[in-house]
């Protein structure tokens, strides 16, 4: 088809300009002309003839008459609009839609698949059948099959005996299932990377890094060393161990950390992930977040806090010489000789996170340890004889219940005698639900942290103020 041939069977648009011509004008003229000359004569005839006004009545009326039944018969025989679609039926014994009205709820499985065509669409069509929607899906391949984890969000009502069943019957084994919350609808890259960011920022962030990557697991770092001066630990090989519900990593700043999820095997994805933290902590070296809090005592005195590591640890030794042996023995429950070789475990971030008080001339005067003990968390306080009674040790330990808070931490309990009235009267001071047990002469007071947001005293008379660094 040629250029020309197209543009003559192009269809023009109707609003469209037209060319007119004059030809045109004078043929339409010459109708007019004609049409007013037939209508002068036909009104002549009938106006001058013995029954024109009856004729023209008459006329009116058939006019009229066809007009009415032309409209009758057009809105007769006009098309209607199709009926609107029925929606699906809904198949036998089905939930209702993932986007319904209906309560739901969020659950975290992993199951076991056959790693073939078909086995996925197989177990996503078994929960679809009980109205379940997929938001999630991870993929783990493994030598007899692959492991799939999915996020899901479930009518409320669905029991979770009816989701394993509807897993069982999708071709899924060894199902295992969770309730989940809004935290788990971020991506797994996403949560990766901010638990980098996080870990590159703080190195006593790697163990909780670990956890919230891993979910509900017991982390524990052992020393290369035992801290009460026994021999070396069995070392790690460099690239780990797994062993189903364990995982060992090498600790960079020495020792080894174990991750242990008894009621759910590790697959190798998961060891990666967590050896690639590790190996990020490990490139970063030592590292502390650079803040300071200064506090003004009620004398007048300014106490500088910020966070301690191990280059405070020769500090740390002069204070113990300082303490005396009462001080020394309700600290660390034990010979006054085991208390220097404790620091260099206590202010490893590895262990957990250190608080130091300086004074303005720089002198360490209290420490605050806020200790990661597997799923539990432990507060320590020390301070020096001569700083006692001055509610520096209450400070240390409100922001030591702080940080424990928003590592998602559920207690902190603290060791000490029911003789140490400082240390009751500064857990007492959180306001939070406290509590009591008593073994052999320890008391073991335990603030629960569920459910309360814990806010640091602020001892009478005291101000602070927050220097960064």
């Amino acid at each position: 088809m040629t250029d020309e041939t197209s543009a003559q069977n192009a269809p023009r648009h109707p609003r469209s300009p037209r060319h007119h011509h004059w030809r045109r004008d004078l043929v339409e003229l010459a109708a007019l002309f004609t049409a007013v000359a037939t209508a002068d004569g036909v009104a002549n005839t009938v106006a001058h003839g013995p029954d024109g006004p009856t004729l023209l009545v008459a006329s009116a009326v058939a006019l009229l008459g066809t007009a009415g039944f032309h409209t009758w018969w057009s809105g007769r025989h006009r098309p209607t609009a199709p009926a609107p679609a029925a929606p699906p039926a809904t198949a036998p014994g089905a939930g209702p839609a993932a986007g319904g009205t209906g309560e739901t709820a969020l659950w975290r499985m992993r199951t076991t698949v056959r790693d073939e065509p078909g086995s996925l669409a197989t177990l996503c069509l078994a929960l679809a059948g009980h109205g379940v929607d997929i938001l999630a899906l991870q993929t783990h391949p493994l030598a007899d099959g692959t492991v799939d984890e999915l996020l899901l969000r479930a009518p409320a009502t669905l029991a979770p005996g009816v989701l394993t069943g509807a897993a069982g019957s999708g071709g899924g084994r060894e199902t295992w299932l969770e309730r989940a919350d809004a935290h788990d609808l971020v991506d797994a890259p996403t949560r990766v990377l901010n638990l980098a960011t996080r870990t590159a920022l703080d190195a006593a962030e790697l163990p909780l890094a670990l956890r919230q990557l891993l979910g509900r697991c017991t982390i524990h770092s052992v020393p290369a060393r035992s801290p009460r001066g026994g021999g070396a630990n069995a070392p790690v090989p460099e690239d780990g161990l797994l062993e189903e519900t364990v995982m060992r990593l090498r600790d960079p700043s020495g020792g080894s950390i174990t991750v242990e999820r008894p009621h759910l095997p590790f697959t190798p994805a998961e060891f990666a992930r967590a050896r690639a933290l590790v190996e990020l902590d490990a490139r970063l070296g030592p590292r502390v977040p650079p803040r300071s809090d200064v506090l003004t005592l009620p004398e007048g005195n300014d106490i500088t806090v910020r966070r301690a590591d191990l280059g405070d640890l020769g500090a740390a030794r002069e204070m113990h010489d300082r303490c005396s042996p009462a001080t020394l023995a309700l600290r660390y429950h034990g010979p006054v000789g085991d208390a220097d070789r404790y620091l260099r475990h206590l202010l490893s971030p590895r262990f957990g996170r250190t608080l130091a008080a300086y004074t303005a001339s720089g002198r360490l005067v209290a420490l605050g340890h806020l200790l990661w003990d597997g799923d539990e968390t432990e507060a320590a306080l020390l301070v020096e004889d001569e700083w006692q009674r001055r509610g520096i040790g209450g400070e240390l330990l409100g922001r030591l219940v702080a940080l424990a808070g928003d590592a998602g931490c559920e207690s902190v309990y603290a060791v000490t005698t029911s003789s140490n009235t400082g240390m009751v009267a500064a857990m007492r001071a959180l306001g939070l639900p406290l509590d009591y047990q008593i073994e052999g002469g320890t008391l073991v007071v335990t603030a629960r942290l569920t459910g309360a947001r814990p806010v640091p005293p602020v001892t009478t008379g005291t101000t602070w103020r927050v220097l960064d660094s």
